[in-house]
């Protein structure tokens, strides 16, 4: 037990957290782009957080959270999602206060108690973005071209946006009611969960992934027959926008989304790398959260992506993504009287961006050399005892093993110059 770890996470280690570091950093570039600030919340929050924003009757809340009691007999929760802590953070900071709306994005960790598969773990990564403070459904249109424009820029080009609206809670009363009427001639035909979602929220039946609930659903009434004038405005003008922007997208009639805050427009960017979960992005509307949440009526909107399930799917489609950074430079250090200029010349490099190394084993010169070849060192720079006296370096080019001595005072400066002065420091 204590050197495995819990199931359902895992260790992400040197040459795959180099992809997640380039992944990371185009997600950093794109919200700059667009003019999102990041935000940082807690792992934790109070559990009546996401009881009353994620929903009561929703699986996230009934089977996944990790819930404990603290030593203050508080009820916290590992966060499930970053929506509702962001709302939170929205009001507790008071940036209502600010010039509206307000543009964020997060990369963390999230919990949740599920089974874990392929792209799916107990602790995985989410990248989310939020613009809370606007109901323009341009902006509706700006959060899904953001995905579609990151996704387009990673090189990932198989999928499709899936779009709908699910209305507002005043259209959406006279849809239930139709819903549960369709469901009640159904009832045997679902799951255990769709039957108890069938009596306590029955649009969560159009969300399961059962087979069988999923041909029930698809022959379910169209929400989008119920949508009031104002939502179905709303709507139409969003699909303007898009079709402006030639963002190519299907209407799904039965995407609703796994989350009680959701309104308006949901949708999610499916990737047919993935096969049957094939969701790699999803989000909407929560035009009522920040009320439910203890603000003043805000309206608001977002999308999350599963970290895991975007680099599954790069990698699915083929797209080449950067692994270990090889060595610039290693440094030969032979004899006890070298190390210290070693040292020296090591500190040299570094700050002159070189990502350099050492032995610091005391392995002899032909173990040096193979551990040099290892790390795919570009330049080997040998300093011995004679090398020393004479003030002098041996450079060796590892592609091609010529060697030149040169004087230790201009070894930094030639390695500079046979790399052409440009590294990537990293």
């Amino acid at each position: 037990m204590l050197t495995t770890a819990p199931r359902g996470t895992r260790d992400i280690l040197s040459p795959e957290v180099e992809k997640w570091q380039y992944l990371e950093e185009k997600i950093r570039q794109h919200c700059h782009r667009y003019a999102y600030s990041e935000i940082r919340t807690p792992i934790f929050e109070h559990t009546e957080l996401f009881q009353r924003s994620v929903g009561e009757t929703t699986d996230i809340v009934q089977k996944e959270m990790y819930t404990f009691q603290d030593r203050g007999d508080r009820w916290l929760t590992l966060r499930p999602e970053a929506t509702a802590s962001t709302v939170r953070a929205y009001l507790e900071n008071k940036l209502y206060a600010q010039p509206q709306p307000v543009k964020l994005y997060y990369i963390g960790p999230m919990f949740r108690y599920d089974r874990p598969q392929a792209g799916r773990y107990r602790q995985f990564y989410q990248f989310g973005i939020e613009v809370i403070g606007s109901q323009d459904p341009a902006v509706d249109a700006e959060v899904i071209l953001l995905a579609v424009h990151l996704f387009a820029d990673l090189g990932l080009r198989d999928l499709e946006v899936q779009l709908n609206s699910i209305g507002c809670p005043q259209c959406r009363r006279a849809y239930r009611q139709e819903l549960r009427s369709y469901l009640q001639g159904h009832l045997e035909e679902l799951c255990s969960d769709c039957r108890t979602r069938y009596e306590q929220n029955p649009l969560r039946v159009l969300d399961c992934k059962e087979e069988r609930c999923r041909k029930v659903a698809g022959e379910a009434p169209a929400l989008s027959s119920y949508l009031c004038q104002e939502c179905r405005e709303h709507f139409e003008l969003v699909q303007g926008y898009l079709q402006s922007l030639d963002v190519k997208y299907q209407l799904n009639p039965n995407l609703v989304r796994g989350l009680d805050y959701y309104t308006k427009t949901v949708f999610e960017i499916v990737s047919r790398e993935l096969g049957a979960q094939a969701a790699i992005c999803g989000g909407g509307r929560y035009d009522g959260l920040v009320e439910e949440c203890g603000g003043q009526p805000t309206p608001g909107i977002g999308f999350a992506l599963g970290m895991e399930r975007l680099l599954m799917a790069l990698e699915k489609g083929g797209s080449k993504l950067p692994g270990r950074a090889p060595l610039d430079v290693f440094l030969v250090a032979l004899g006890s009287r070298a190390q210290g200029a070693a040292l020296k010349l090591l500190y040299q490099m570094r700050q002159q961006n070189l990502r350099a190394d050492k032995d610091y084993l005391g392995r002899s010169l032909k173990a040096q050399m193979k551990y040099a070849d290892k790390k795919e060192a570009r330049y080997v720079v040998i300093l011995g005892e004679d090398e020393l006296e004479r003030n002098v370096v041996l450079i060796r080019e590892m592609a091609t093993g010529e060697q030149e001595e040169v004087p230790l005072e201009e070894a930094v400066e030639k390695i500079l110059a046979e790399l052409g002065g440009v590294t990537d420091g990293r």
